[in-house]
């Protein structure tokens, strides 16, 4: 993503060779900006920024227990817990979703 590639010129690492052109640059998964003579121009993304969610959808949640779980149990296993609605899983897994 491009805000990825928005880092201080300081804060770059090097992540290609000297003479690496900007389409080889970004086909290994590196930035590139030329514009610091000094600093590297092929160079590390920052990291994505990710976080755990409990599905709001009750249709897309993914079964993580068992019938009979208690909320305890569920949320031991690293998973949602919601009793309700009837007929879909009450215990769940997370959904990872990029900030």
């Amino acid at each position: 993503a491009r805000c990825q590639c928005k880092l201080p010129p300081r804060e770059r690492r090097n992540c290609g060779y000297p003479g690496i052109s900007a389409m080889d640059c970004r086909k290994a998964g590196c930035c590139f900006n030329a514009s610091v003579p000094g600093i590297p121009w092929c160079f590390a993304p920052k990291p994505k920024r990710v976080r755990k969610v409990c599905p709001n959808d009750s249709y897309a949640r993914i079964n993580c227990g068992f019938p009979g779980i208690t909320a305890k149990e569920c949320e031991r296993k690293g998973c949602c817990f919601r009793a309700h609605p009837a007929g879909v899983p009450w215990c769940f897994y997370h959904r990872v979703v990029e900030e």
